[in-house]
């Protein structure tokens, strides 16, 4: 199988517009930071197109970008806008509702295209998880921060959301593009309620539980 059987226009516009929000993104923390433009530039393009390199690298694919003639002048176009324009335009929950966006949308894309080239289901769908949120990580490692997997709201789960009903719809044989967009959105609504309510799955809590029990096993001890 081959990635012909993805690369639809209308992917071909989502695909660079996730990179443009993910670029965006990068672009914008370089600016927060007061970096240069050569910087800026570089943590555009490394946010952008982190996810989906390291999918095409383990899926055996070309590297969707290299030959493509939009996707860096798309990261270079967000660097400059980025560049023209104060950072408080960008402050509050507008750019996270954005990357949101592009976290599920660049799921359900790198899923399908891992799909096309014969991956297996459940790889199809880390492979859709790697390509929404490889590029924030690289984001946030250049940056030296903290990385956006460890806030505690909703985010891999979003783009996993979004990656497992397009692997489902793919396996059923339903019309791609409807599943697509029904993913896409599903993952969306899920990190917006996310953003909206902090919604988190429960933290790890079993040292908790071994506290309590010692607490217990000492009362009942000195009971006895």
């Amino acid at each position: 199988m081959n990635d012909t059987i993805v690369l639809t226009p209308l992917l071909d516009v989502l695909d660079i517009l996730g990179v443009a929000v993910f670029a965006f993104s990068g672009a914008l923390l370089a600016a927060k930071e007061r970096q240069t433009f050569v910087t800026m530039a570089f943590f555009a393009l490394v946010t952008g197109v982190g996810g989906g390199t390291v999918r095409d690298l383990l899926i055996g694919a070309e590297v969707f970008w290299i030959g493509d003639f939009w996707v860096a002048p798309a990261c270079l176009t967000v660097s400059l806008i980025a560049w023209f324009t104060p950072t408080r335009w960008w402050e509050g929950k507008v750019l996270e509702f954005a990357d949101g966006a592009g976290l599920t949308g660049y799921a359900v894309i790198g899923a399908a295209k891992a799909m096309s080239y014969g991956v297996p289901p459940v790889t199809s769908i880390l492979m859709g998880i790697v390509t929404g949120c490889v590029g924030g990580i690289l984001r946030d490692v250049v940056a030296g921060r903290p990385s956006i997997l460890m806030r505690p709201e909703l985010y891999i789960t979003a783009a996993a959301l979004s990656a497992t009903l397009a692997v489902i719809g793919e396996v059923a044989g339903l019309p791609r593009v409807p599943v697509w967009i029904g993913a896409g959105l599903a993952g969306f609504m899920l990190r917006a309620a996310a953003i909206r309510y902090n919604l988190a799955l429960p933290a790890y809590s079993r040292d908790k539980d071994l506290a309590r029990a010692q607490a217990s096993d000492k009362t009942t001890d000195a009971e006895g």
